[in-house]
Parts: structure tokens; sequence; C-alpha cells
């Protein structure tokens, strides 16, 4: 395990967040949305380290002095970096890598050139009717600093600071988005019985997707525990089933895990992929979930792609040509 490098000076970074790459304000606790590609040497060195101290923080991360990668680096891949900024303290609060995927590159098998390439295999369907109107998110984190109750509001609205960010980019390339795939992760230390039934909940209520992708390390959970998970939410709706869902985590002494938490309650439309090991990353359980940004619940869109598309479209094109050049 290699030491994590010294942090980037508040100065290198606040010259590669301004203007030019700002994309909006959160609606609460006052922060900052800026989005920026290879080009912004400074912030993503210092992404990387937040990123590596906060997932060895949860038992993953590469174990290298912080966590890039080409995705990160070669223009070539179309990858840029959502980044929420306290421009209070002057720090980096966490972020997400994204790819627009009308921009995948693809290999000789056909299969695209993505960073979640080496957890899935992606079906012709998946590729011809989902992949091109598709952005992927991954590398989702928040600064360790930030995940405690002293940070306040910083702390607390900070996962839905980051979806104003991608609310306004689904308003910004509304003519080339339509949906957002990404992997929400369990850590290993999660216990067991609270993940399985996780994922049983997720394959009753948004597991419409396992023909369209194929997960290389696929992990399963055995029947006779799948079908005692199944009786926990027999006849029940999503809201009835996330209720018990809850609850029965909770005797497991933790709770939802965040992101999992945030996905499911996005759009009852979401499809589940599946859950495998990603063997790049700490060998953690990273499940494959799809949403359209049509389909989300009203209060979700309102929130995060109504406020910013309020901004006008004469606005809205300005900002689009400019991150265009970026």
């Amino acid at each position: 395990m290699e030491p994590v490098i010294e942090a980037v000076s508040r100065e290198a970074l606040m010259a590669e967040l301004n203007p030019q790459t700002l994309l909006r304000t959160t609606n609460r606790a006052d922060n900052e949305l800026y989005v920026v590609g290879p080009e912004a040497v400074n912030v993503i060195r210092e992404i990387g380290r937040l990123r590596e101290i906060a997932f060895r923080n949860d038992g993953g991360g590469t174990g290298k002095a912080l966590d890039i990668d080409e995705f990160d680096t070669d223009p070539a891949f179309g990858y840029k970096q959502l980044v929420l900024w306290d421009p209070q303290a002057k720090e980096i609060i966490g972020g997400y890598r994204f790819c627009i995927c009308d921009q995948a590159l693809f290999n000789r098998e056909g299969q695209p050139v993505l960073t979640s390439s080496h957890m899935f295999h992606f079906s012709k369907k998946f590729i011809k009717h989902y992949l091109p109107y598709t952005l992927e998110l991954g590398r989702s984190f928040v600064s360790v600093e930030y995940q405690s109750s002293k940070a306040g509001a910083k702390s607390l609205y900070a996962l839905d600071n980051l979806f104003d960010g991608i609310g306004a980019l689904s308003v910004l390339y509304k003519k080339r988005i339509k949906h957002f795939f990404g992997k929400a992760t369990i850590y290993r230390s999660y216990p067991t019985e609270a993940r399985e039934m996780i994922m049983c909940f997720l394959h009753k209520y948004f597991g419409k997707g396992h023909r369209m992708l194929s997960i290389r390390k696929e992990v399963k959970v055995e029947k006779s525990v799948r079908r005692r998970y199944y009786k926990l939410f027999k006849g029940l709706d999503f809201k009835e089933g996330y209720r018990v869902l809850k609850a029965e985590v909770q005797k497991s002494g933790v709770f939802i895990p965040p992101l999992v938490n945030t996905y499911m309650n996005l759009s009852p439309t979401m499809i589940y992929f599946g859950t495998g090991i990603n063997d790049e990353f700490g060998d953690v359980f990273d499940s494959g979930i799809l949403v359209t940004f049509g389909d989300m619940y009203p209060e979700k869109s309102h929130r995060h792609a109504e406020s910013f598309r309020k901004l006008g479209w004469k606005v809205l094109r300005k900002m689009l040509r400019r991150f265009s050049k970026n």
C-alpha cells in the first residue's frame, strides 16, 4: 500500500476551477459544481488523492499513491470530472467521473471501451438502443472530511449536491443523453446478510436488465437464501418493500449504503443488471444500474433538473458552447 500524495495547493485548484469551468451553484448548502477534463491536471491530481483516501477508508481503493488512470488523463476516452467545491473552505467536497457514451471508443470485439468494461459485457441490444443515449457515471466519492456530521449542511447535502450536477448535465446535453448508467458499490466489510438482502430487493423491484448486460464475475445469492428474502417482500409495492428492507438491514447494525439508497429512490423504472466483484478496485461488490432521466420521480427531477433549466435556453446555449470547447 503506497502512501497517499500530499494535497494540491488551493491556488492551483482555484486556477482551474474558474468561471469557464463553472457548471452551476447547488440548490442547498451554498456549494459550487464544476466540469473539468484531463487538461485540469491539478484538479485531477487532487481528485485522485481524495478518491484514494475515501475509498481506502471504506475498504476499497487502488493501493496506489492516488486513484488516477488513463480514463482520467487521456482525452481520447472522452471522460470528464464533475467536481463539487466548497467555496468557503476552498476544498473539493466530492465528485463523479463521467462520459457521454456517444463518444465511446470500441475494441476489436465490438465492445465499448468504458471504465466499466472490465466488469460488464454489453449486449448488442444495449449497444444499439441504450449506449448512444447514455451518460456513464463512476468513481463517485465524498471526501472523508465531508462524511462527518461535523461538516454540517456541507456533509448532509453532499450527494444531493452531486445530483444537482447530474441533473444539470441531463438538461445541458438533453439531445445526447436519455439515461445514466453506473455502479453502486458495497464494500466487503458490509455484512453479507444485509448485502444479499439488498441484492434480492433490487432484483425483485428493478431486475429487468439481466439479458442486456452480463457480469464477468457475477455474485449470486443462493436459492434458499433468495427464497427467504423474497418472502419478506411478497405482495408489497416498492414503498412498502423499501420500509421492510430498511428495517431488516438495520438489524445487522448498518444502513443501506447512501449511493445504493439514492439510486433506488430516483425512478420506478430503474434497471438493475446484477452484482459482481470489481477485481480492479479492492474486490468490492458493484451493482450495475440504469436510470432514465425522463422517468425520474417528479420531485427528484424538479429539484435537480428543473431548477437548472430555469436559467433559460440563451444562457444554456452559451454554456454548452463553452463546455464543448473544453
